[in-house]
């Protein structure tokens, strides 16, 4: 008859998987938090920035355009003299439509980058989470199967699960059988004799 399993910690399969979950769990998260910040980080850099610095250039445009007209005017007109306040606003325009421009290029560089430096560690991400969700899934619905086996188990033998070890019955085979009687054809044992006796 083959030995009965020793079923004592139960509760220490369920305790590593309660922590294994918690693990999981937490690391989903990070992981969503950094798709998450991936993916804004994107939309970013594909629309948003350069949206507001198109915006911003348009409007340094049209400021750049009404000042060159009134200092174009202001040259024409012989009765008004071209002041250096108009010139130097005309100047600081075009510095900053500059700038703008600079802004939309580094921009443009930074789109083409982005994707060639981000893809080695988007897929890091994505091996990551399917480990976490199949492979850790796995060990997880493993370790569910292993606790009801293990408590259904217990259920059926709760001496053994109680006590930590089976019960060992006795063996025929190792019983001490030894007859005390002498044997019928055993000569008798010769009683020893005190020197001096008859």
């Amino acid at each position: 008859m083959a030995d009965q399993a020793r079923v004592t910690s139960i509760e220490a399969i369920e305790a590593f998987r309660n922590r294994l979950i918690l693990f999981r769990d937490r690391a989903s998260r990070i992981l969503d938090e950094v798709s998450e910040t991936l993916t804004r980080t994107r939309n970013w850099l594909d629309h948003e920035c350069p949206e507001r610095h198109r915006q911003e250039l348009r409007r340094l445009q049209r400021q750049l355009e009404q000042k060159e007209q009134e200092l174009f005017s202001a040259r024409l007109s012989p009765f008004q003299e071209t002041a250096p306040a108009e010139q130097a606003a005309v100047q600081r325009l075009r510095r900053a439509i500059e700038d703008v421009e600079h802004r939309l290029r580094r921009v443009r560089s930074w789109q083409q980058q982005f994707e060639p430096r981000i893809q080695t560690q988007a897929r890091q991400i994505e091996k990551l989470r399917h480990h976490l969700d199949h492979d850790l899934g796995r060990a997880l619905n493993f370790l569910t199967e292993a606790v009801r086996s293990l408590a259904a188990y217990a259920e059926l033998h709760p001496a053994a699960a109680a006590t930590g070890s089976p019960a060992t019955p006795a063996n025929p085979d190792t019983t001490d059988t030894t007859d005390k009687t002498a044997h019928p054809n055993q000569p008798p044992t010769p009683t020893p004799t005190t020197p001096g006796q008859p």
